[in-house]
């Protein structure tokens, strides 16, 4: 179904219609299919069509932005659906510079000259239409740009303007194409390890929130005998093999891998994500039995035996956590705060051994599906307090004596 010439309001989160003329539908099917940040405009420099990741970027949070389908692009109520969404380029310097680039363009598109131009343009960009280039538009046109991201940062941005033809040759319109400024091989590097399902999950996250979810905490036993055996390189090694396996289990069972402090590991399995808590619960346990699994190769490649390589595992039930992404110039990462943090902390410390406890509060989260998918029966086990262990400690002692575990 196209999309006609005239206005079409879209403010829900659907993907926009195809546009009508085919060459436009066939750039716009082939350009949101990709995934590219792009936009649509027909021969008279219309928004005829925006791709879902353009407005989820700008819409940040919010999911995907409304975009006045039919409007003129640089017009009244497209600027300021522009300058009203979260992100993108919304304020009017912004505006000012995207219209310096590209309305000859549009200049060149329209019937009627610089006075028709005038009268279409937002009032902030009027003054402008006077100093416009009256130049025959190029086939490809790349600029850079800024845009607000998430908070107050800045993002800077390519973008680039190509002329869209039909097969006989009719002008059809023109596609705005946009990328980071990062070049391709700085993006590759930085996404060819990553998972798209994580990537996701990341998203979802950009706002912090108070977020049920299942906890995994893991810590590595007598990490400081193995730093003084081993050399710096190879105890490097070691860590940086010990957190890649880590954080592919997690990933691999749908969690958030949280912030590697020396030899640790804490990881959230949120509900919002795993579509229950039973189905969080399951997957904070396999994400465990999975990295226990994997410190065979991780030994094996530093020449280690799997007696030397060992973890302790905390597992717990969170209801109330505080979880969001926190996103600088050098890092990202996800955190969370709360008493239970702390709690699967103190659980950890007590699982010498390399066993795996986890708490009655994430093993009753368990549904009798995941549970006999994993091996385990709720109704029929015995816990034991943390302070009744052997293997206690003092701040689990003092912190959280009465929490009821059981080995998984």
């Amino acid at each position: 179904m196209g999309v006609a010439a005239g206005r079409v309001a879209i403010d829900d989160q659907n993907t926009h219609p195809l546009p009508q003329d085919p060459a436009l539908a066939a750039a716009a099917a082939a350009l949101n299919g990709a995934g590219y940040w792009a936009e649509l405009l027909d021969s008279e420099f219309r928004h005829a069509f925006t791709t879902d990741e353009l407005r989820l970027s700008y819409g940040g949070a919010l999911g995907r932005i409304s975009v006045p389908l039919g409007a003129f692009y640089f017009g009244p109520e497209a600027t300021q659906a522009r300058l009203s969404a979260p992100g993108g380029p919304n304020t009017v310097e912004h505006q000012r510079q995207q219209f310096a680039k590209l309305g000859s363009w549009a200049l060149a598109d329209l019937s009627g000259g610089r006075d028709a131009l005038r009268e279409l343009v937002d009032p902030v960009l009027r003054e402008m239409v006077d100093d416009l280039p009256a130049v025959e538009p190029v086939s490809m046109l790349s600029f850079a740009t800024r845009a607000s991201g998430f908070g107050s940062s800045q993002v800077t941005a390519v973008a680039t303007a190509v002329r869209v033809h039909a097969a006989d040759g009719r002008l059809a319109g023109t596609a705005l194409l946009y990328k980071p400024a990062a070049g391709m091989a700085t993006l590759a590097t930085i996404s060819a390890g990553g998972d798209l399902g994580h990537f996701d999950r990341m998203k979802q996250v950009a706002r912090a929130a108070r977020r049920p979810a299942a906890i995994l905490f893991a810590d590595l036993e007598a990490s400081s005998s193995l730093s003084r055996r081993l050399s710096t390189a190879a105890y490097f090694a070691l860590g940086r093999r010990l957190v890649t396996a880590a954080d592919r289990c997690v990933v691999d069972a749908g969690g958030l891998p949280g912030r590697h402090v020396g030899d640790g590991v804490v990881a959230f399995f949120l509900v919002e994500t795993a579509g229950s808590e039973s189905a969080a619960a399951r997957a904070c346990i396999t994400a465990a039995r999975d990295l226990r699994l994997a410190l065979g190769h991780v030994a094996e490649y530093s020449g280690l035996t799997t007696a030397d390589v060992v973890l302790r595992f905390g597992l717990h039930w969170g209801s109330t956590l505080y979880v969001g992404q926190i996103a600088t110039p050098g890092r990202s990462e996800v955190t969370a705060l709360g008493d239970e943090v702390n709690e699967a902390a103190r659980i950890e410390a007590c699982a010498t051994g390399g066993r795996a406890l986890a708490s009655k509060g994430l093993m009753e989260r368990l549904e009798p599906d995941d549970a006999t998918a994993l091996g385990l029966d709720p109704d029929h086990v015995t816990y034991i307090a943390l302070a009744d262990l052997a293997t206690t400690t003092e701040k689990a002692r003092r912190d959280a004596p009465a929490i009821a575990v059981f080995e998984v």
